[in-house]
């Protein structure tokens, strides 16, 4: 039987997603004016000369290239750090019964409850005795502490749907922990592991807070960190500023659409409890 979307609803669901794409149009539209334009008054809802003049500034005069390198090396090493222990820890809570087992999980999730900001100066203090402050590395690893308790929890989720029949029929043909770990247990909870991995990149790919703190060098800035660059005491860079923001959404955008099904099925895994 076929229900009929009443009027009302449907003219609700169009002004919402009017609402939500309104400002990404805007972005865009405003990366494609030039400099006198763009703060132009009254605002012009189409570009009257299309110019990629902005995109030519960020990604060449600006040095956006170098941030978006850094970016991707944070974002990609966090994901990949964040994914395997979150593999490994996931599987041990899963499989395992121990003392304080229960303690862990509840450590997981309530450090999730901790500010990040509060985390910063200890993170800072840190760094610098270990050598690591002004690192890519030790962004990384500040990073996969922020994103790790929620990846374990997630896959340790996703990973009780699994049969412990599994493991035993593994062991009965000789297969050691890691075997069954890597052969057996890791295609099975791929699309969890998927789903977490995106949670972190995405994640230290929009991080602000700890790359300002953690991070002065200009060589080794992030794109979040560059675009803060554009605002100046008594200029903005509009044009530059809305083709970066265009630049730096490209790849959660992509992520997003080619992780799409695995994000679902990721995230409806770990909610089920067997």
């Amino acid at each position: 039987m076929i229900h009929r979307v009443p009027v009302a609803a449907r003219v609700g669901l169009a002004a919402m997603v009017v609402f939500n794409l309104a400002p990404f149009y805007w972005v865009v539209t405003s990366s494609l004016k030039s400099a006198t334009e763009v703060v132009s008054f009254p605002a012009t809802l189409f570009p009257h000369t299309v110019t990629l003049d902005a995109y030519r500034e960020i990604w060449i005069s600006a040095g956006f290239f170098g941030y978006f390198v850094n970016s991707m090396l944070v974002a990609g090493g966090t994901a990949l750090l964040s994914g395997t222990l979150a593999l490994s820890a996931a599987y041990g809570l899963s499989r395992f019964r121990f003392p304080g087992h229960g303690a862990v999980m509840v450590i997981l999730l309530s450090s999730q409850m901790i500010p990040g900001v509060l985390l910063v100066v200890p993170y800072f203090k840190l760094m610098t005795v270990v050598g690591l402050f002004d690192t890519r590395i030790g962004l990384i690893l500040a990073l996969t502490t922020i994103t790790l308790p929620f990846s374990v929890w997630m896959l340790k989720g996703y990973m009780d749907t699994v049969p412990l029949e599994l493991d035993q029929a593994a062991m009965l043909d000789g297969a050691s922990r890691m075997q069954i770990l890597t052969r057996v247990i890791f295609p099975i909870v791929l699309p969890g592991l998927i789903a977490t991995a995106t949670f972190a990149f995405l994640l230290a790919w929009g991080d602000l807070l700890w790359a300002l703190c953690l991070i002065s060098d200009e060589a080794r800035i992030t794109m979040s960190l560059g675009l803060t660059r554009l605002m100046g005491q008594f200029k903005v860079l509009w044009s530059q500023t809305m083709a970066a923001v265009v630049i730096a959404s490209v790849i959660p955008a992509v992520l997003y659409t080619c992780f799409q099904r695995y994000l679902v099925r990721g995230y409806a895994g770990a909610s089920v409890k067997e």
